[in-house]
């Protein structure tokens, strides 16, 4: 089931989502999965106490990150908001024609719908993509990234500073948040979007977010999810 969120940082959407989640235990099937971190990474803070549903959810959600963390691949989940342009767990299987037919049904597109102005706009940039003859762009993904600090006396301002300051090409940072995570210390949990033929994780973090400068600030880091796009 594919799912689409808009506006988590305004009051309509939150209570969209709190609508939505009044029969929902997980924001697509009946387990936790990426889909779940998608949506928590990009809520930007605890949300208020007014949205029973999903003060429920996020609360599950953080307590499984801070005790096993998630597992399940999920379905699609697409969000747009003033904070993150755009995060899309993994894409669902395309088996059969049957297949897909039941996913079209199954789509649920909260707060909007596409305007006759977006789709319009869509068509001419594949016209223009067409007509340039441009290759096909190299394939991205969506990475939520935990970043803890060495102890409760660490600037987390100043971390959050040093890690975006990071640039290089193929390289976008996201939404972030602090979590408490015990003894007064607080983890940065961060969004960031690579395209995959330029950014490695794994040199991301070990040749830029764990050497000098930053590892004054920088205990360790680990990726929570990492879905294609």
């Amino acid at each position: 089931m594919a799912v689409t969120l808009y506006d988590l940082g305004s009051a309509s959407g939150l209570k969209k989502l709190d609508e939505y989640l009044l029969t929902r235990s997980y924001i697509t099937g009946y387990q936790a999965s990426k889909d779940d971190l998608t949506v928590y990474a990009a809520l930007s803070k605890v949300p208020s106490a007014e949205y029973v549903n999903v003060c429920r959810w996020y609360k599950h959600i953080d307590a499984l990150l801070r005790i096993s963390g998630v597992s399940g691949e999920g379905s699609v989940v697409t969000v747009k908001s003033s904070l993150v342009a755009e995060a899309v767990a993994t894409p669902p299987p395309a088996d059969s024609k049957a297949a897909a037919a039941d996913d079209d049904d199954d789509d649920v597109d909260l707060f909007g719908e596409e305007t006759e102005e977006e789709k319009k706009a869509a068509e001419e940039r594949a016209a223009a993509l067409k007509a340039s003859g441009k290759k096909k762009e190299s394939g991205k993904s969506s990475v939520l990234m935990d970043i803890k600090p060495w102890d409760d006396e660490t600037d987390m301002k100043k971390l959050e500073e040093a890690v975006r300051g990071v640039q290089m090409e193929g390289l976008l940072w996201g939404a972030s948040k602090l979590v408490p995570v015990g003894y007064g210390i607080k983890k940065l949990q961060i969004m960031l979007t690579i395209v995959d033929d330029l950014v490695s994780v794994d040199s991301l973090i070990e040749e830029q977010l764990t050497v000098e400068p930053i590892n004054e600030y920088v205990q360790s880091c680990d990726i929570v999810a990492f879905n294609k796009i």
